[in-house]
């Protein structure tokens, strides 16, 4: 069976939890991840026998399967990698983790056992089937490991990893040719684990010539390790210190490449031990400030591209507007005209440390007409995970669109003209904020109302695109009060039926489900048609696109809301499917499989969770339906059988609510079953039929006698009912399993791509308009109860209960 991607993580993560607890975070990445090295190039060294990773006998991982149990096994792994290592020019690569050290693993039967346990947890997986292919399975695992990684190594370890989402954007937003030659040249002076200049290299159908350097050793061998789990054999990554010993050079100068990315580590304080100041990093700009590297990253990137080169870097806000020798470099920067576009970020995306950075692009191309900076203030945009922030797939694409096309957006988006940020207002800051207020409006409670009713006009002018979409709602809702306001025609509890109710209303929403139908429709034929050489990443693509084209001239629905519906179900669960069916065909990907087991650290049978159970214990059956829950097959074959099961279900929960009804309305003090039950008000079946025979001998309570005989004829009819809820739930489960072995392509293909996703997604984003809905009735019962009563009312109201109760105290003489 393929290899699917939720099943990878919890694999991978499980032999970070055998590590766990005897070592920090930063040191047990190198024991998964070497594993996960060997494995994978052992696997495609298997299936490819040109491939460019030599695997010997002795260092491939069947051997390392062999050493499993034995009390050398951390030795002779240890002895099995190097070799591989050295076969390969990987020394100090892949050969870093030492799996015989006692300090870290335990000592004895300890480390035999972890190092066993690591190696079997690996054993399972199947890569000889996984691409490298900016949809890799392996590479998508690398990054996953990498995350938990950042995230439990804390501030100081987290650095070696840019976040997926951010590396994303930034590839896109080089903007780089379909039809770019693979000897294009893409590089990163700081390259951590490689994840940046991997992202680049996908984004370019043909491929990158990749270089880059990292200063740390042990991140510059995980991202070697990365190049290669990635599909990039060939690459020069090269250890050392970018700034004081850059090692791209020619002739005494910094060497040039056509593209550049980076995430440097920020506002480093010693960037000048061992500064190079000979290579003219600084000609024509001011030196940086002795305390802060910032801009000394900057200006080697800015001089490391050739004269049409492109670049995008992250560095923190305060490049943006700090003043100083930092300013004039800015300065400098801006009358060359090599910054193209500035995106702000939100904060506490980066793992190393929780403040706000941004994206520069740079832009060499044209410099000198330039006249303008795009810039995007996109630090609103983003979804809590954990400890940290992420971008979602709405605000990614929100942000490559908004610079693609360069779009104006109210309160994200604009050109800024050089004139302006030149102004002696501005004086040459680039802070975002100056030139986009990305701040929602603030809520104004306007006095005029509340002293003499009504809505002002401009709360409701503000929700201008309802009543774009509801061209006739507001006035169905709303009535002229005087000059600026209006009045409600209806009471404040009558808005949501109104406005759900309205024929616009439901027009809306009709056409919204026709649209996201006839979308589904159009892209019918390119899921039908998922083979063996299909790429995933290229058909979610296709769909997503197009999905959002069928949005974007539609009024009030945020094209970018409803795609990020598409995204989440996708990388939830549409894209595990879609591999499965790429590796096994649609006929194939749907047959049930058995359940795995595995014994747990007390060597007790576990059992993964089944859809379908026959039977129990060791000898049940348990059938896992992968790429298709038998739900949609009983929904679609036998949807009579599934009706008269669900009306035994309901008897059956009749007949136990009946028991408990009875008992507990009989076993009260003084009650008929109160002899009878336990001390908490219990009372089994056999316990009842102890009682009634016991009574029955000794000729007790006619009434006792009667009750206890209803209870037994009451758990009769329970246990009546249960059967035959089991028996029904066998036969139809035995259908359904039967039924997989049956299913043509064709019929496969409705069931996954009509009953599972299709209805899945349509009724996902149509819950949109019920959320914008949703919407647009709190927002007008706030307005409504605010200006309710006016001020002169509640006074008046204030007056006559006073008066009331001072009547009151007057008749009761106080």
């Amino acid at each position: 069976m393929a290899l699917r991607k939720s099943d990878l993580y919890s694999s991978l993560w499980s032999s970070a939890d055998e590590l766990r607890g005897s070592m920090d975070a930063s040191q047990y990445k190198d024991y998964v991840l070497t594993l996960l090295f060997v494995k994978y190039v052992s696997d495609k060294a298997k299936a490819d026998k040109s491939a460019l990773i030599y695997v010997p006998d002795d260092g491939s991982f069947d051997y390392l399967i062999s050493l499993k149990g034995k009390p050398d096994v951390g030795e002779k792994v240890n002895i099995a990698i190097r070799l591989l290592a050295e076969e390969n020019d990987l020394l100090g690569v892949i050969n870093n983790a030492d799996f015989d050290d006692p300090a870290k693993l335990g000592s004895g039967k300890e480390l035999q056992d972890k190092v066993s346990n690591l190696i079997g947890i690996f054993q399972d997986m199947d890569f000889t089937g996984s691409k490298a292919e900016g949809d890799d399975l392996l590479g998508d695992a690398y990054e996953y490991l990498m995350r938990h990684f950042a995230t439990q190594s804390g501030k100081s370890k987290g650095q070696f990893y840019t976040p997926a989402e951010v590396s994303r954007v930034m590839a896109q937003l080089l903007q780089i040719p379909a039809d770019t030659p693979k000897s294009t040249t893409v590089y990163d002076p700081t390259c951590g684990s490689g994840s940046l200049l991997i992202k680049v290299a996908d984004a370019a159908p043909n491929g990158l010539t990749i270089y880059g350097q990292e200063n740390d050793n042990a991140t510059w061998a995980l991202a070697r390790m990365n190049m290669i789990l990635h599909g990039n054999e060939t690459h020069d990554l090269r250890q050392g210190n970018t700034l004081a010993n850059p090692k791209f050079t020619v002739n005494g100068n910094l060497q040039t490449f056509d593209y550049l990315v980076a995430n440097p580590p920020f506002s480093v304080k010693t960037w000048r031990n061992g500064f190079d100041f000979s290579l003219g990093r600084f000609d024509g700009f001011d030196t940086p400030p002795d305390k802060n590297g910032d801009y000394a990253f900057l200006l080697h990137m800015v001089k490391s591209l050739r004269s049409r080169g492109r670049g995008v870097v992250v560095l923190p806000h305060g490049v943006l507007f700090r003043g100083n020798s930092e300013a004039r470099i800015r300065t400098e920067l801006i009358k060359r005209g090599y910054i193209k576009a500035i995106i702000g970020l939100p904060s506490n995306l980066f793992y190393g440390t929780g403040i706000p950075a941004c994206l520069i692009v740079l832009d060499k191309e044209n410099a000198q007409t330039r006249s303008g900076i795009f810039m995007i203030g996109a630090s609103r945009g983003f979804a809590k995970d954990g400890p940290k922030n992420r971008l979602r797939p709405r605000d990614m694409h929100k942000i490559v669109d908004a610079f693609t096309s360069g779009k104006e957006i109210s309160r994200y988006s604009r050109m800024v003209p050089v004139s302006e940020i030149a102004d002696p207002k501005n004086d040459y800051n680039l802070n975002i904020a100056r030139y986009i207020d990305s701040s929602e409006p603030e809520d104004i409670q306007d006095l005029r109302a509340h002293m003499h009713g009504g809505i002002p006009n401009r709360d409701l002018d503000a929700l201008q695109s309802y009543w774009d979409a509801f061209p006739n709602l507001r006035s169905e809702l709303f009535a002229p009060l005087r000059d600026g306001y209006s009045e409600l025609k209806v009471e404040p509890g009558e808005i949501r039926p109104t406005v759900t109710g309205s024929v616009e209303y439901e027009a809306f929403d009709r056409n919204t489900a026709n649209t996201v139908r006839q979308w589904w429709a159009s892209k019918r034929r390119p899921l039908e048609k998922i083979e063996p050489d299909t790429k995933p990443s290229d058909l979610i693509h296709d769909i997503s696109e197009a999905l959002l084209e069928s949005f974007q001239a539609r009024p009030l629905i945020d094209e970018y809301g409803v795609y990020e519906k598409l995204m989440s179900y996708w990388n939830d669960v549409m894209h595990d499917d879609v591999s499965l069916i790429v590796s096994e065909g649609w006929t194939q990907a749907v047959q049930p499989r058995g359940a795995r087991t595995w014994k747990d650290k007390n060597n007790k049978p576990k059992y993964e969770d089944a859809h379908i159970v026959f039977g129990t214990g060791a000898k049940a059956q348990r059938w896992v339906m992968d790429l298709l829950p038998p739900e949609h097959v009983i929904a679609r074959y036998f949807a009579a059988e599934q009706a008269e099961l669900d009306r035994l279900t309901e008897a059956r929960d009749a007949a136990i609510f009946a028991v408990a009804e009875y008992i507990e309305d009989n076993a009260v003090e003084g009650g008929l079953l109160f002899d009878a039950v336990d001390d908490e008000g219990k009372l089994t079946n056999a316990a009842a039929k102890v009682a009634l025979k016991e009574l029955k001998v000794t000729k007790g309570d006619p009434d006792e006698i009667a009750a206890l005989a209803k209870v037994i004829t009451l758990y009769t009819a329970e246990a009546r009912a249960k059967g035959a809820v089991k028996d029904a739930t066998v036969a139809l489960n035995e259908k359904a399993v039967e039924k997989y072995k049956m299913l043509t392509e064709t019929e496969v293909q409705n069931l996954v791509i009509e009953d599972k996703w299709g209805s899945t997604l349509q009724r996902q984003i149509n819950g949109e308009v019920g959320a914008l809905g949703g919407i647009l009735i709190a927002r007008l019962g706030v307005l409504g109860s605010r200006y309710q009563h006016t001020i002169r009312a509640l006074e008046a109201q204030i007056e006559c209960l006073g008066a009331a109760v001072a009547e009151d105290l007057g008749r009761i003489g106080a």
